[in-house]
């Protein structure tokens, strides 16, 4: 097969070198009678599936980033051992997509340069062991941790629009090698074959947009007001979590409300921890080694007060945000002890933030005594009872007897035949769509969603209308003045036209390129072919 014009000697040889694994000129080639078999065609399809499925690996990646915190908690629970799991995810899948996108454009180089795809063996076993991996990862996700699919599908409303852009330009490019490989074979079946996909594929695409739907493509007269945010433990990415200096970090951040956790000591003080045990935010294990592994509530307010609850956050680093701490803030992060609920009130008070818990564990035999003993603390604690959001449903009726003022919030949806009007709920973001959450705003019913990091989801929840949302980044969402994007659907629709027409026009250029191409070596060839006969014939005389 002869080398298409522009397509130098030396360089086929070398894409040949990498895509084979053998140093093979073009003319020993051409002497063996290399060609691309079914076979070779088929390991370029593959070659191509894995890295469509890696990609879409990759875009999961980036999407449960945003909830990746709880994973690497998850882990410490099973092994005691802290690591950012995330650079780990993220640095493994790069590895893959990019050994699997320089095997493609090797092979789409070659199918240019008119050069057989023979994939040698060990790139034919990587590639298996790349597909495996992936797949082993999908599957682990779908087990452990299902709720992201729902994460994906609502990340499909802020990056739909730009990824159908991508792709339309990504199978765009692909026309090139697919003339090429068409105006090179003579099957002409198989070349039928791939025209039929590849424009069924690119109508698909075309048309995609009217499938698309975005509560950001939106007029900017609209756009409902930015959501409040609530500090998840306080202000975590900045110092320590469920401590006072977490809240007054948050209270730096605009946060409205103060998110925490509340357990009962063995001698009945309300404090502030989210764990069961205390291993992973204080240094129990140096203090009391022989009790590191009892439920929090086995310890007394006095052994508590002997715990270190801020020099974990600097040995272990939660958050890459931990660079940005000044010295003064490294100073206070040290001094850091697990505050009582009745600190908290008063740090709450004088600030004028609301304070939202829940009361753990809830299967423990002492639960009630356990909602008494923090209700005693809040009614004498003199804040006022509005400031308060209750989130324990175990013993909801007594509380609302006890103390009527304080804010009840439910982590459910309203039933049809609700008894009494739900006033604030608090779901995982993924439990609620854009229509359900502007349902629930015309009814005046406030939704607090959680947890949200992501600039991207955060944007996504403000054009659906959401009340408030929780959140470890305030620092970084209160910075955020508008959504990522914003697009009337006028803009939109004009986009998507000027992307499908250019695209269309791009590939019937490459397609008439590619004719024009083989049509001007075919002459080329058959003198050649004349030249040889007649010499042959001379020889034979």
């Amino acid at each position: 097969m002869a080398d298409p014009p522009g397509c130098c000697r030396p360089c086929a040889t070398c894409l040949l070198c990498l895509y084979s694994c053998q140093w093979i000129t073009a003319k020993k080639e051409k002497r063996k009678g290399l060609r691309t078999t079914k076979c070779d065609c088929s390991w370029f399809v593959f070659l191509f599936c894995v890295f469509f499925f890696t990609l879409v690996w990759l875009y999961f990646a980036i999407i449960i980033l945003n909830d990746f915190h709880n994973f690497n908690e998850f882990i410490f629970k099973q092994t005691k051992l802290w690591l950012d799991w995330s650079l780990v995810l993220l640095i493994a899948t790069a590895m893959l997509i990019t050994y699997s996108a320089v095997l493609l454009v090797l092979a789409f180089c070659l199918q240019l340069c008119g050069q057989p795809l023979k994939l040698h063996w060990l790139h034919k076993t990587l590639l298996i062991l790349t597909a495996l991996v992936v797949a082993a990862a999908f599957t682990g996700l779908g087990i452990k941790w299902a709720e992201e699919w729902r994460s994906a599908h609502i990340s499909l409303q802020a990056t739909g629009p730009f990824l159908h852009i991508g792709i339309v330009w990504g199978m765009t490019l692909l026309a090139l090698p697919l003339a090429s490989f068409i105006y090179h074979t003579r099957n002409t079946g198989l070349k039928v074959f791939l025209l039929l996909v590849y424009c069924a594929v690119m109508v698909a695409l075309y048309l995609a947009p009217l499938g698309l739907t975005s509560p950001c493509i939106m007029e900017e007269n609209q756009l409902p007001p930015k959501p409040a945010l609530v500090g998840h433990r306080g202000a975590p990415m900045l110092a320590p979590e469920n401590t006072l200096m977490s809240l007054h970090k948050a209270v730096d951040c605009d946060v409205q409300v103060f998110e925490t956790d509340v357990m009962v000591s063995a001698d009945g003080v309300p404090f502030l921890m989210h764990d069961e045990d205390l291993t992973r935010t204080t240094n129990v294990q140096a203090v009391f080694p022989e009790r590191a592994a009892l439920n929090s509530t086995a310890f007394n307010w006095t052994d508590l007060q002997q715990l270190d609850a801020g020099s974990w956050f600097l040995e272990r680093r939660p958050f890459p945000t931990m660079q940005s701490l000044s010295a003064v803030d490294r100073y206070e992060v040290t001094k850091q002890r697990i505050p009582s609920l009745e600190q908290v009130l008063e740090a709450a008070k004088q600030t004028n933030i609301s304070i939202m818990f829940d009361l753990r564990p809830e299967n423990h035999s002492d639960y009630q005594s356990f909602v008494n003993a923090t209700l005693e603390v809040i009614l004498e604690s003199g804040i006022p009872l509005q400031q308060v959001l209750w989130l324990p449903d175990g013993f909801r009726e007594q509380v609302k007897q006890q103390a009527p003022g304080i804010q009840q919030v439910y982590g459910r949806k309203r039933l049809q035949n609700e008894k009494e009007p739900l006033l604030h709920v608090n779901l995982p973001y993924q439990d609620m769509s854009s229509e359900e959450i502007r349902q629930y705003r015309q009814d005046n019913i406030s939704v607090n969603l959680y947890v949200v990091n992501k600039p991207w989801l955060f944007s996504v929840l403000w054009c659906s209308g959401v009340t408030s949302v929780t959140t470890n980044a305030c620092q970084v969402l209160k910075e955020m003045k508008r959504p990522i994007w914003l697009l009337p659907s006028s803009t939109y629709l004009m986009i998507w036209i000027v992307v499908d027409c250019t695209s269309f026009l791009a590939i019937l250029w490459a397609f008439l390129l590619l004719k024009k191409c083989s049509q001007r070596r075919r002459p080329a060839e058959s003198e050649t072919d004349v030249l040889l006969t007649k010499i042959n014939s001379l020889m034979q005389e």
